[in-house]
């Protein structure tokens, strides 16, 4: 099993940034790769962005390319989501998640990853 835990959500001004971070613990060495995902209300679950842990690979969606950017620090076992630029549509839940196996090549699919955090809210005003 991996434990996921979101950190870093908060409330900012358009335009603003945040750094969500994502820790993991637990069977770490069984995840591949990592992701963020984000869910506003009555709208489904949306790919932000992936990263696999060695190659360090990273797989954008299109409406945060450019705005956004996901790394992670391998000796913490954490991944971070950098956001810029940000607007009043990024706000949402974000969830981290791992996955076992490589979710190539639909890194964007939910269903392709193993283990979730319990979510993290951004709220971005206008």
């Amino acid at each position: 099993q991996v434990q996921l835990v979101e950190s870093g959500g908060g409330l900012v001004q358009a335009g603003g940034s945040l750094r969500l971070s994502c820790a993991a613990s637990g069977r770490t060495f069984s995840s591949v790769a990592m992701a963020w995902f984000r869910q506003a209300p009555g709208k489904e679950r949306e790919f932000v962005a992936a990263i696999r842990w060695t190659r360090g690979s990273t797989y954008y969606g299109d409406s945060v390319k450019g705005r956004f950017t996901i790394s992670t620090d391998n000796a913490k076992n954490t991944v971070y989501l950098q956001m810029d630029s940000l607007k009043p549509e990024d706000t949402a839940v974000y969830y981290c998640a791992a996955a076992r196996t490589l979710p190539w090549p639909n890194w964007s699919s939910a269903s392709r990853y193993d283990y979730w955090g319990q979510g993290t809210q951004v709220t971005v005003s206008s």
